[in-house]
């Protein structure tokens, strides 16, 4: 079985092109870029009720995306674990006794949520691309999970689905 890793000092880690808060920020200024050269509307009116309900939306999404990132990091501090970097321990309970990604999917709602505030259409169409962009590395980070921690990560992936 090829396992996609690399050396990094003298630890292996995940073999990944970008990590994905440095894609979550590349989509954030391709979203940015994008708009300003390429101006789409934003569906919602910037005046009335739907304004409001969308803005409360938006700020409800980045509160829970940074409050769910803070546990995820807190969960990997916990266990002496670094969250870039090579694995030292399996997390599982907590927040990651309830999705194996939780800190992926907390970045998704801050994205989502900036996307809404700051009304650009650009960084909610670029969510599909970086989904597939970030499941790609899900896919290798998986693989390198297996390897590294056998039957205890192959039963963690029993018992708790991938996102929710």
């Amino acid at each position: 079985m090829t396992i996609p890793s690399q050396q990094r000092g003298d630890a292996q880690i995940a073999a990944v092109i970008a990590q994905p808060p440095v894609q979550f920020l590349a989509a954030l200024l391709l979203g940015f870029a994008l708009a300003h050269v390429l101006h789409l509307p934003f569906p919602i009116r910037r005046h009335g009720l739907m304004h409001w309900i969308s803005a409360i939306n938006a700020a409800f999404l980045i509160l829970i995306g940074i409050g769910g990132l803070a546990v995820a990091i807190r969960e990997f501090s916990s266990a002496t674990t670094p969250v870039l970097g090579a694995a030292r321990a399996l997390v599982t309970s907590g927040i990651y006794g309830w999705s194996r990604n939780p800190a992926y999917l907390a970045m998704f709602l801050v994205y989502i949520g900036v996307g809404i505030v700051v009304r650009s259409s650009w960084i909610l169409i670029l969510t599909l691309p970086l989904a597939i962009a970030v499941r790609c590395v899900v896919a290798r980070e998986e693989a390198y999970l297996e390897w590294r921690f056998g039957e205890a990560y192959r039963d963690y992936k029993s018992r708790v689905d991938r996102w929710l």
